[in-house]
């Protein structure tokens, strides 16, 4: 999707000596998914070659079995970035290990891991494919995954790269929509690798942090809406009411300036003037961890209070995820649109589809 943005980055890093390590390119459009799906690791043009180009693209991350669940979440609980905690380090593993059988019983009712690698490989390879037809001057290039709580680690996919003899290296961010929380943390993991290290690799860096308000990003989630209120009872389609729900983030972290409030909000906007303002929405919140105060309306809430307002007829879109995952598959899918829909009595509820392989979303 939107290859035009990376190819004039990779284009100066050709064209111009870069003497620090990062560069950083403010805003850049999404280049994580894919136009095709094939089962190769290599692209089918240049082999096994070196790569000259590597793209890391930066996630969560999710366990892929049932026992990768407790350190997923040891290290999403260690994570001062994602959720600051006084004592962390003697807190986080009292946490973890508190919440591991839940959190499988989750997994287990989605299959038992997340999907969340194998969408990002997918994505990837279709990447790589159209970076090395459309930009030749950078290519090979080769894509991998860095992922903050789950393997491959981003500390030990900047050391494959390294290995790979990578010569410039691309941090290329799967959260749309800038924060501290989560694509901050993605880079601190990269600063702290090298500050740790003490020296560099001989990889050039430049780093793709956001893309809230892209065209392709838009018009894929745009869709996406559309197709998906065409499933509705068609006596029903003009009261339906799009929910679109984003992870939620505390407000201590929001009250020190974090943006990401305000680029998910440009997200809903950019769509919502894309499918016409057809319909009433709202934006709200999902995830919320702790009993701390965190963004709102929470998603569950503002179901319940649409069904009392006589709105029973709900879209749900996960706008600020690029792949589905336990966020997709288990709160909204299970939690919220079977489990509570039921209990309180929602006419018709439906889950736009996530962007996954969506072509619309690589070809922006």
């Amino acid at each position: 999707m939107a290859s035009s943005t990376l190819l004039n980055n990779l284009r100066l890093w050709s064209s111009t000596a870069c003497s620090t390590l990062v560069r950083r390119q403010t805003y850049s459009p999404a280049l994580g998914a894919a136009v095709s799906i094939t089962n190769s690791r290599q692209n089918s043009s240049y082999g096994k070659q070196q790569p000259k180009t590597g793209i890391m693209m930066l996630n969560l991350g999710g366990p892929e079995t049932q026992e990768e669940v407790h350190d997923f979440l040891l290290r999403l609980f260690l994570d001062k970035d994602l959720i600051p905690l006084p004592a962390q380090n003697q807190l986080a593993p009292v946490i973890a290990k508190r919440r591991t059988p839940r959190i499988q019983a989750q997994y287990a009712k989605i299959g038992g891991g997340s999907p969340i690698k194998r969408w990002t490989e997918l994505q990837g390879q279709g990447m790589v494919d159209i970076l090395d037809k459309i930009s030749p001057a950078s290519a090979p290039h080769k894509f991998y995954i860095g992922f903050r709580y789950a393997h491959p680690l981003t500390e030990n996919t900047i050391e494959q790269m390294a290995d790979d003899g990578v010569q410039h290296a691309v941090a290329f961010t799967q959260y749309p929509q800038y924060s501290c929380s989560t694509t901050g943390s993605s880079l601190n993991a990269i600063y702290r690798y090298y500050n740790k290290k003490g020296a560099t690799d001989g990889m050039v860096w430049s780093v793709i942090d956001r893309w809230p308000t892209h065209p392709g990003l838009v018009r894929a989630f745009a869709e996406s809406i559309k197709a998906e209120i065409k499933r509705f009872p068609q006596e029903e389609q003009n009261d339906i009411v799009i929910l679109f729900s984003a992870h939620s983030l505390p407000m201590k972290v929001v009250n020190r300036g974090d943006p990401y409030p305000t680029e998910v909000a440009a997200t809903v906007q950019r769509v919502m003037e894309s499918i016409g303002h057809t319909h009433p929405y709202r934006l709200v919140w999902q995830s919320k961890v702790g009993p701390l105060p965190w963004l709102s309306p929470q998603t569950d809430d503002a179901i319940k209070g649409l069904v009392a307002r006589g709105k029973k007829n709900i879209l749900l879109v996960p706008i600020a995820f690029t792949s589905d995952h336990i966020e997709t598959l288990f709160e909204l899918d299970l939690e919220y649109a079977e489990e509570l829909a039921s209990e309180v009595g929602v006419k018709n509820i439906r889950r736009a589809a996530s962007l996954n392989d969506n072509p619309i979303f690589i070809e922006g």
